[in-house]
This record gives C-alpha cells, sequence and structure tokens, in this order.
C-alpha cells in the first residue's frame, strides 16, 4: 500500500484478492480486470469507527489505488464547499447534495486507460433546471459562469471550448432574456438546454438526455415539463426538494451506466465507477446515501461502486445494514439484502492497529533515530492501535530524538504534522483530529468524571452555569455517535483520549488550578464507602497515597480477592502528575517519578507505619500500589526492576491469603509480563476449577 497503510490487507490484498478489488472488480494499482463479488446487485460500502482509524487515509488511498484506471471521484461532505451556497447564490436553487453531484461529475468525467471522457447529459440537464430557478435578478456573467460549468459535463471531448463554450452563450443569452421579463425564466433555461442536447452534434447517445425526464411524476410524456417540476420540487424544500434530489442522484447513475452500455465500452472499460465519500454523516452524505438504498431497494439497477466512511456506528440511520468487522470481509463479505432499503448497505467497522502495525509504523517514521526498544510497545498501549495516535507519535520521535525517552515527553514536545504547517504540542495535534474544537473545552473538564452524576458535579465547579445536566447527556449522546466506546465507569471510554484531555487539562494552566479543583471536586463527591475506589483514584491522581494504602492493606483479607485486585487496578489507573499546591509549588520539590523508589522498597526504611498497622502487610501493599501505578501508567515505558518486584509482591500476598492464593498468584505471573508487552494489567477471570482448587472460595 502506498501510504504506509498497516493493518488495512483486507481491503487491498491481491492474493486472496481483498474487498476493493472484489467491490470494483478492478486490482488495485493495476488496469487488469478481477471477478466481482456481486456481479449483479452490489452493496453500498460503509467504513465506520471513530475518530483517528484512519478512514479518510483508506478512502485516499483507493482513490489512487484506480485512479487513471477506472472513473474515480472523491469528496468530503465536510468541506466548506457544501455548507452553504456560495455568494449570490439563492438557496432555493442550491443544496449540499446538488453541489456534490456536480463536483463528482467533473472528477467522474476524467479520462481512463483504454477509453475517454464520460458525458453527463442527464445530470446537467436537471441542474440547469435547478440552477435557472435562482437567476431571476442575477447578472449575465454570473449566469454564464454557472451555466459554463455545469454544461461542461456534457463535453465528451476537451474541457476547453466544443459543447460548453458554443451554449454556454446561447443558455445565458435567454435567461438574461427571460430575467428581463420577455419569457418565463426557468423554461427558458430548459428549452435553450434540450436544444443543446437534441442537436445532431450532441449525438445519439446524449439525445436520451431530452427524452429521460418525460418519465418524472407528473410530466405527461413532456421532458421539458418534467423538468420544470424537477425545478419548482426542488425550490420547495423539505420532502418535495428530497424527492427532486433523487431523481438527481438517478441521473447521474444512468448516465455512468450509458457510458458502459454496448459492446464497444464494457470492452474498452474495465472494472467500475467509484463513488467515495468522506465524512458521510454529514450533508450531503446521507441524502447521497439514502436515494441509492431506496433505488436498489425498488429495483433501479446500477453499477457504481460506493464506498462511504462515517462516524459512529449508523445503527439508527442504517438499522437494517449488514455489519462487517475488517478482518471478516478479507475473502468474502457474505453480504446478502433484505427488503428494508438499509440493508443494502455493508458496514466494515476498522479495528485498530496490532503491535506489529505499530512496530513498523513506528520504524517506517524513525529514520536513524535510536528508539528505547520497548517505545512502539508503549506507544501501541497508550493508543491502543489508533493510527493517528500511532504515526503522531511517530513523527514526534523522528522529529525529538532527546525526548524518546517515554511517551510523555514525546505528547509534550513538539511536532510538525507537515513541512507548511507550524509546530505545536504533540497532544494538541492529537486532539485536534480526535475531538472536535467544539466541545473540547468542556470534555476536557468532564473527562475526569466517571458517570452523568459525577460529570454534573464537575460541570458545576468549572463550567459555565449555562452547561447543566441536559448539556452533559448531550455530550455523552455525542460521543456514542461519534463511535467512542461506552466504559462503565468512565465518562469518556476511550482510554487514549481520556489521557489526552486529563494531560490538557493539567496543562491549561501554570498553577495547575482547574486540575487540582477537578479531583478535589470528585474527593468531595464520592463520599459513600461504596464509591471508595473513585475517592481513592482522584486522591492518588493528586498525589495522596496513604488513603489508598490504608483501604487495600485493610480490606485485603476480608474483601473478594478478585474484587480487590480489580479495585487496585483502578485506584491505580490514576494519572500521575506532580502534586502542586495553590501556588503552583511541587509538593516535594522534586520533578522526577517517584513510583519506583517506593515500588523497589528504597523509601521502606524512612517510611512511618501507621500505629496498630501490621507493618510487614502495610509495607508490602505500598509497594505493591506503587509498582502497578507505574507500570500501568501509559505515559511511561515500563521499568523491568519494578515488574519484577510487582510479581514477587503478589506473590508474598498469594502466601497470606490462602484463599484467595490462586488469583493473587496468577496475578503474580500475568500482570509483569503484560506490562513489560506493553498490554494493559486486566482484572483476573476465574481459573478452571480443580479438583482440590479452594477458588470458590474467594
Amino acid at each position: 500500500m502506498g501510504r504506509r497503510l498497516h493493518g488495512r490487507g483486507a481491503l487491498f490484498n491481491d492474493e486472496p484478492a481483498g474487498l476493493a478489488p472484489r467491490h470494483v472488480g478492478l486490482r488495485p494499482w493495476h488496469h487488469r480486470a478481477h471477478p466481482p463479488e456481486y456481479p449483479d446487485e452490489l452493496p453500498f460500502v460503509m467504513l465506520t469507527g471513530a475518530r483517528g482509524l484512519g478512514k479518510s487515509a483508506v478512502l485516499a488511498e483507493l482513490r489512487d489505488a484506480y485512479q487513471g484506471h477506472t472513473p474515480v471521484a472523491l469528496i468530503d461532505c465536510a468541506e466548506e464547499q457544501f455548507a452553504g451556497p456560495p455568494a449570490g447564490r439563492s438557496g432555493d436553487s442550491w443544496s449540499p447534495l446538488a453541489q456534490a453531484l456536480l463536483v463528482l461529475a467533473e472528477q467522474l468525467a476524467a479520462p481512463v486507460t483504454g477509453a475517454g471522457r464520460i458525458s453527463f447529459p442527464r445530470l446537467m440537464t436537471g441542474l440547469v433546471a435547478v440552477a435557472a430557478s435562482g437567476w431571476g435578478d442575477a447578472d449575465s456573467d454570473r449566469i454564464r459562469r454557472e451555466v459554463e460549468r455545469i454544461l461542461l459535463l456534457n463535453e465528451g471531448g476537451s474541457r476547453f471550448g466544443g459543447f460548453a463554450g458554443r451554449w454556454a452563450g446561447k443558455v445565458a443569452a435567454k435567461v438574461v432574456a427571460a430575467a428581463t421579463g420577455t419569457g418565463p425564466l426557468v423554461s427558458g433555461a430548459i428549452e435553450a438546454t434540450l436544444e443543446a442536447v437534441s442537436e445532431g452534434f450532441a449525438g445519439r447517445r446524449r439525445q436520451k438526455a431530452s427524452v429521460w425526464y418525460r418519465t418524472y411524476p407528473n410530466a405527461g410524456g413532456n421532458a421539458q415539463r418534467g423538468l420544470i417540476l424537477l425545478s419548482r420540487h426542488f425550490g420547495d424544500g423539505g420532502p418535495n426538494r428530497e424527492h427532486a434530489e433523487r431523481y438527481l442522484v438517478r441521473a447521474l447513475l444512468e448516465d455512468l451506466t450509458e457510458a458502459y452500455a454496448g459492446v464497444l465500452p464494457r470492452m474498452q472499460r474495465l472494472g467500475r465507477p467509484l463513488v467515495l465519500l468522506d465524512n458521510a454523516q454529514s450533508a450531503p452524505g446521507p441524502g447521497l446515501v439514502a436515494a441509492v438504498l431506496r433505488d436498489r431497494a425498488e429495483g433501479v439497477r446500477d453499477q457504481v461502486a460506493f464506498v462511504a466512511a462515517r462516524l459512529g456506528e449508523a445503527r439508527e440511520e442504517l438499522p437494517a445494514a449488514v455489519r462487517r468487522r475488517l478482518p471478516e470481509v478479507a475473502r468474502r463479505s457474505g453480504w446478502e439484502p433484505g427488503a428494508a432499503p438499509s440493508s443494502r448497505a455493508l458496514l466494515v467497522a476498522l479495528p485498530p492497529l496490532s503491535p506489529d502495525d505499530t512496530l513498523h509504523l513506528v520504524g517506517a517514521v524513525r529514520g536513524d533515530t535510536v528508539l528505547p526498544p520497548r517505545l512502539p510497545h508503549a506507544i501501541h498501549r497508550l493508543t491502543g492501535g489508533n493510527p493517528l495516535g500511532i504515526e503522531l507519535l511517530a513523527e514526534s520521535a523522528a522529529q525529538n530524538p532527546p525526548r524518546v525517552s517515554s511517551p510523555a515527553r514525546l505528547l509534550t514536545a513538539d511536532v510538525r504534522p507537515a513541512e507548511d504547517l507550524p509546530g505545536l504540542p504533540t497532544y494538541r495535534a492529537l486532539l485536534d483530529g480526535l475531538v472536535p474544537e467544539a466541545y473540547l473545552a468542556e470534555l476536557t473538564v468532564l473527562a475526569a468524571a466517571h458517570d452523568h452524576g459525577s460529570a454534573c458535579a464537575l460541570a458545576s465547579a468549572l463550567l459555565p452555569d449555562t452547561f447543566g445536566p441536559a448539556s452533559v447527556r448531550a455530550l455523552q449522546a455525542r460521543l456514542a455517535e461519534e463511535g467512542l466506546p461506552e466504559v462503565p465507569g468512565r465518562f469518556v471510554g476511550d482510554p487514549f483520549v481520556r489521557t489526552l484531555l486529563l494531560l490538557r487539562l493539567h496543562l491549561c494552566e501554570e498553577n495547575h488550578a482547574s486540575w487540582r479543583t477537578a479531583h478535589e471536586r470528585l474527593v468531595a463527591y464520592y463520599t459513600a464507602p461504596e464509591d471508595a475506589r473513585y475517592r481513592l483514584h482522584h486522591e492518588l491522581a493528586l498525589g495522596r497515597t496513604e488513603s489508598a494504602v490504608a483501604h487495600l492493606r485493610d480490606t485485603f483479607v476480608t474483601a473478594d480477592t478478585r474484587e480487590w485486585l480489580r479495585t487496585l487496578l483502578f485506584v491505580a489507573s490514576a494519572p500521575y502528575f506532580h502534586a502542586h499546591d495553590a501556588e503552583g509549588r511541587d509538593f516535594t520539590g522534586r520533578a522526577d517519578d517517584e513510583r519506583a523508589g517506593v515500588a523497589l522498597g528504597h523509601t521502606d526504611a524512612t517510611h512511618a507505619v501507621p500505629e496498630g498497622a501490621d507493618p510487614v502487610l502495610h509495607r508490602l501493599v505500598r509497594r505493591l500500589l506503587h509498582a502497578v501505578w507505574q507500570l500501568a501508567d501509559p505515559l511511561v515505558l515500563p521499568e523491568q526492576q519494578v515488574a519484577v518486584r510487582l510479581g514477587f509482591e503478589l506473590e508474598q500476598l498469594s502466601n497470606l491469603h490462602p484463599a484467595g492464593n490462586a488469583l493473587l498468584w496468577r496475578a503474580s505471573r500475568d500482570w509483569p509480563a503484560a506490562a513489560l508487552a506493553g498490554r494493559p494489567m486486566t482484572g483476573p477471570e476465574d481459573p478452571e476449577d480443580g479438583p482440590d482448587d479452594d477458588i470458590g472460595e474467594a
């Protein structure tokens, strides 16, 4: 793959053929046909997932792989050109979908290997009819510019001169005359356009556009009347506009089908036309997708290969869609349509990259930079395999060799995503790509929350009064719509996004006031005994370890061992930033990470054991907490000595707790290995029951 894409072979592979060659009927980067998986009706493929998973990169790769070999068009539905009509253009004669059809057709018209340009007489005629209703008060120059751009869609030869050059002036003259009162405006433009496509030089195939609109509802077999109705329905807005837009989409697909009709075109054109839609959750995406799916469900056939990308899973918009994960479509998709229009869609979820993919991607970017051996695995653990995160961290490592000692230093180092862009801290560049600016400030505060209630508590302390419970729920819904995972106990379910937001919260002020306020507020919020794990988590984030050690020590024997270990993991998942007082001064006066020293027992001699506590158990639990805290931190590289000591402490605890011996002993083996391999340490599962296993008592 030409763009350093990793983990996407199920789409692009040649042998066995991936989804792309089976869908397009053409091998990527080659003008060689491949038998299509669905020769008759094909699915509307949609790539789904959260931000940063590389959906846009996949679409760009598809465009590069097929451009010049088959007609290809790529639009980003979130671009400014689809946000509103251009200056001077009335909203009654413009829509995002109509604009998208014009842009798509302009790209699809380009010549390809063995075949010339495709013309779009049906779409051209319909777009002129729609645009004409907005020319009533336009000047002749603007009318001519708009007419010429649309008429170029019917240019079969060069884009300069020829059909468009000869007829743009004629159509513009008629429209200007109609606008000054000498004739009906819309009908004058339509009449001139129909004359253009019915003249002998336009060719027999293009003349079909002059009769195609005869079948428009209530046209009575009159193409001009059909186009006038189309223009009127478009200007009405609402359902009437959707009806008109559907016919415009059908016109585009009919023109593409016509280009492949006949013996000679079929011999010259290999593969199917490919239409790529990025950010299809934004207009014009939903309207275009709905029009194609509805027509296909009603038996209107086309042979256009659509591949779209959108945020989230589209469960409400496409309830009957066939859903697959990317590895499941590597050889065959298993798609079968049902009765509902949405069943014509095949939704493919892009997975995160694997540790091996991360290793190769980091290696491709690093150049001559010498990296710590565990850094690629640490980057994978931090990002969860998010391609954008891996790429920017790798770029940061290549651009900042002195700061490769930990992911934390790479995140705070400046990175230039492109040569023509200024540098900015890597964590900010990542947030720009993963969290929309519209709610970045609010989500930065709420990232420390665990549920709706704690989020409301943070909002009341740190956000404006206008951001209340309803706003919190709306933000929760927005996160779910965009595909971020919902994880119990975490307001922001994605660990990577949450880590970046918490880093931003800590650094947004020099004295870290918001950071301290947020965690102090949650410490005060979680006062109930059953919420101890949340309270201790936030105390630990503030650098206070005494309560966490005491709780874990005092509940070691009485609590269920499995729950005790899970509580340990949750409490120790607190972010580690140096604690500061109200004036911004570091409590300890040191800037280094003290967790490793405590975990290795270097401070045992100077640490005072609380009165009445078992000194052996107290020190053991204290060392264990700091070891887990350090090894679970995605912002640092795991230390071999700390991992070894973690296993030793857990093994010692297993000797002190016969009922929980099996779980503690297993954790003593699994957790160090996971930490050193860059995998998250997870709560213990039930071991297989044996005849002498006493795990049931735990």
